[in-house]
Order: structure tokens, then sequence, then C-alpha cells
């Protein structure tokens, strides 16, 4: 019993996985389709100095330069795409994998059998991470992979030590996610306010260097560990990343607990 739930959850996130990959290796695809068109293009750079300083702080990682495939992939995929479909895996799987239980009416059954609350929730937030840095992996390789037969040249390190932080942002959301279905039961609220809260951190990271007050508070944003110290240019950041390990954690402390101290409705 002590696997079962695991693989249980696993195999019922198969047929959703495979969508979410082959999604994912889509729109990897389509930018890397109009990447040769945009390196052509000198004008792009122009454009990205023409926008307003909130819009570029927000959607544009900082001195990115649309003609080369890092300040390409940056600003096009990196800095708003990539994130949201992430965040949307592990932000829905968190949330269903409780409260999603109770309303298919399973979790009274699921706890029938001889597995602790603890183990549970343990189970369906590592299928949930595993899930989640399964898209990132995806995310990489097509990244790499399709890269080349359009001339999108990234270092292979770098590309994985980006997946690597934004597995860990997926990750840090879905565990709230989780924590809140497992602690109230509700799909709804767990899927909505982890969604809010994600929008506030985006904005806090990116409107930080441009408001006085954002910048004391900008480090505890999830997207400042993700994407703050430049990981396709500079690698992965020890701090960001224990940061990142360490809140996913105690969400997950705080899942157990909540889903321990309350009674499931059956």
């Amino acid at each position: 019993m002590l696997t079962s739930v695991l693989s249980k959850t696993l195999r019922d996130q198969t047929r959703s996985l495979i969508g979410w990959c082959v999604s994912l290796a889509l729109l990897v695809a389509m930018y890397v389709a109009f990447w040769p068109t945009v390196r052509d293009q000198p004008s792009m750079g122009d454009f990205l100095d023409q926008l307003p300083e909130a819009f570029r702080s927000l959607f544009a990682s900082s001195g990115a330069d649309m003609s080369t495939p890092t300040g390409y992939v940056q600003v096009e995929l990196l800095s708003f795409m990539g994130p949201i479909a992430v965040l949307l895996y592990a932000v829905g799987t968190g949330a269903g994998a409780i409260g999603g239980e109770e309303d298919k009416h399973t979790l009274d059954l699921l706890l029938s059998n001889p597995v602790s609350r603890t183990r549970v929730v343990l189970d369906k937030f590592v299928a949930m991470a595993a899930g989640t840095f399964l898209l990132a992996a995806v995310t990489g390789l097509a990244l790499v992979f399709e890269g080349r037969f359009a001339d999108l040249e990234l270092d292979v390190g770098m590309v994985a030590a980006t997946m690597l932080h934004l597995a860990l942002l997926g990750v840090v959301f879905g565990a709230l996610a989780l924590a809140l279905s497992a602690s109230t039961g509700r799909t709804g609220t767990s899927r909505g306010l982890p969604a809010v809260l994600a929008v506030v951190a985006y904005v806090v990271n990116g409107l930080a260097p441009l408001v006085d007050w954002l910048e004391g508070i900008q480090k505890f944003s999830p997207f400042y560990q993700y994407i703050g110290h430049d990981p396709l240019r500079h690698g992965v950041d020890g701090v960001s990343l224990a940061v990142s390990v360490g809140t996913a954690l105690v969400l997950l402390v705080l899942a157990v607990m909540g889903f321990r101290r309350r009674d499931v409705e059956a």
C-alpha cells in the first residue's frame, strides 16, 4: 500500500501529462519557427525599447536582446507563457489532489484502505512534483532539439538550470494549492487563491525595479527565485534553489497537518 496511492495517481495523470507534453512541445516549436523572422528584423529591438518602462519590466528581462537566441527565448517564452503553462498544471493538480477526490466521492474509499492521511498527502505531492518536473524537462528538451532546426542555439547547461528553476516555481504554487485542498477540501478556493497569489508575485517581481516600496519584498516572490538571477545566462542560483525547496516543504508540512486535522465529508 505504500506505493499504491502514488502509482494510482500517476496512472490517472498519464493521459493529461501526455497532452501537456505534446502541447508544450508544439508551443516551443511555434516560437522556434518564428525565430528566423525575428532575428532578421532589427526593428524588434527598437519595438522593445519603445514600450513603456513598466511593460518592459513585466514582460521582458532586463537587457534582453531579441536578436539573440537567449534574449528571444527569455522574452517570448520564459517570462510569461512558459510559467503560465507550468503553473496551470501544477496548481490544477495540487488543487485536485484531495479536493478532487472529495468532489468525486472517492476520498472516503481511499482512506478506508490501510494507508495514512500523511501518506496520501505525500504521495499526491510527489505525483504533482514529478509531473511538473516532467513538463519542465520536455520544455527544455524541445528548446534544445527543436531549436537546432532554426539555428536557435542555446547552452544546454543553462537551459537545464532554467528548467530546474521553472519546475520549482510550479512546485511551490502546486504545494500551496495542495495545502489549501487538503485543509479545506474546496477545489475552487484551492485553484483560485494560488492563481491570484501567482499574479501578485509576478507583478511584484516585475515592477520592483520601478517601485521603491516593492523592492524590499521582491525577494519573497517565487518569481524572483525563478528568474530574478537570470538562469538562462548565469545558471543555477543556490540561494534561490534553497528558498524554493524550503517554501515547498513548508507548504507540504502544512498540507499534512491540515488534512490530518480535518473531518472528511463522505
